[in-house]
């Protein structure tokens, strides 16, 4: 936190940053927060340059001794619809006032650029002693549900407890959710909480319902140890296998994920007789989809396929079909998906030899 050299008796870190210095946490994000207009401020500052503006949220990116810095104004905030963006009511106001529009005492704490001070409103630090995740006031996850996904994700990050009326709350809006709310929300949460690859996360999203934001059905997890598969086989949307098999078509999805539950859902209906039946099936899906389908189908084929068959390559190329006096055509994929399956089931055989075989020479 040092890098940043501003000094200035408005200027406040805040958040997540102050949280994870007392905690002794690494902290990627620095959140910087001005008591008052941080837009008109940054405009006063020695040899700052001023790269974007957002007017309406009252924040503004600069670069200073060629660090990137982003600054926030104090403000207010309103829920003009339970579980959408709230609307920004008071540019400008108390660092109090601020900081009572967040989720968790956790994240109320501020510390002074210009002293050092610790600043707690909301007794943040009493809460880091003790361990708890508590919400500012008991309509807080009906303002925003995809909070309770943050207290889970914080749970697990930091072995917290949810505070006795948090949890209280947290239940009692699980037995009446109302699904009008911003999913695009609700993935980014699922995103940061379900990539931390917890076997604790995932059991919980269940085990406390949770999982009811997604849908009012009730569903029965697949009793599978998926931090430890996601160990073994490390996949870039860590999320997806969590939680794809649920077919979640309230997120709004890429286009990527989505080819990742259609995979899945296609290699259900797939029959394997042998190692090639497995390796046709499996070569063009995301690897994602396959360890869907060892969590919720079978995982033996799946194992087969990323520890031995996935790692086969045919080494003949059609340059050397053409040195045989064979002339390009489709008999050429057809050759190379013959020497293939000859050589699923023997990883040693001669290509050429086979090559030869196939167009009878």
């Amino acid at each position: 936190m040092n890098q940043v050299e501003l000094k200035d008796k408005n200027l406040f870190y805040i958040g997540g940053i102050v949280r994870d210095k007392i905690l002794g946490r690494e902290c990627f994000d620095i959140d910087i927060t001005y008591v008052g207009d941080a837009i008109e401020f940054a405009k006063t500052i020695n040899n700052a340059e001023i790269l974007k503006i957002n007017e309406p949220f009252g924040t503004v990116k600069i670069k200073l001794n060629g660090l990137e810095i982003d600054l926030a104004s104090t403000r207010d905030e309103k829920y003009p619809r339970p579980g959408h963006l709230p609307e920004v009511t008071d540019i400008g106001c108390s660092l109090k006032k601020d900081v009572q529009r967040r989720d968790f005492t956790i994240n109320t704490l501020a510390e002074s650029l210009e002293t050092g001070e610790i600043v707690d409103y909301l007794g943040g630090l009493n809460d880091i002693k003790n361990k708890k995740i508590r919400i500012l006031h008991d309509k807080s996850f009906i303002d925003d549900p995809t909070r309770i996904i943050r207290a889970l994700k914080f749970s697990v990050r930091f072995g917290f407890d949810l505070e006795e009326n948090t949890r209280k709350r947290q239940e009692g809006y699980l037995q009446n959710i109302n699904y009008d709310m911003s999913y695009k929300r609700v993935k980014k949460e699922l995103i940061e909480t379900f990539n931390l690859n917890s076997q604790t996360a995932y059991e919980r999203f269940f085990e406390e319902n949770i999982y009811k934001l997604l849908t009012p059905e009730t569903i029965t997890a697949p009793s599978y140890n998926i931090q430890k598969l996601i160990e073994k086989y490390p996949v870039k949307d860590t999320w997806m296998v969590y939680l794809g098999w649920m077919n979640p078509d309230k997120l709004p999805l890429t286009k990527r994920e989505r080819k990742i539950i259609e995979d899945y859902n296609r290699l259900k209906t797939e029959k394997f007789d042998d190692d090639y039946s497995i390796y046709t099936a499996f070569h063009d899906a995301e690897k994602e989809s396959l360890l869907l389908y060892a969590i919720n189908i079978d995982e033996n084929p799946v194992f087969k396929f990323l520890d031995e068959l996935s790692k086969i390559k045919l080494n003949i190329t059609g340059k050397d079909l053409q040195e045989m006096n064979i002339p390009p055509s489709i008999e050429y994929s057809k050759c190379f998906e013959y020497i293939l399956k000859s050589k699923i089931n023997n990883p040693n055989i001669d290509e050429i030899k086979l090559a030869k075989e196939y167009f009878k020479l």
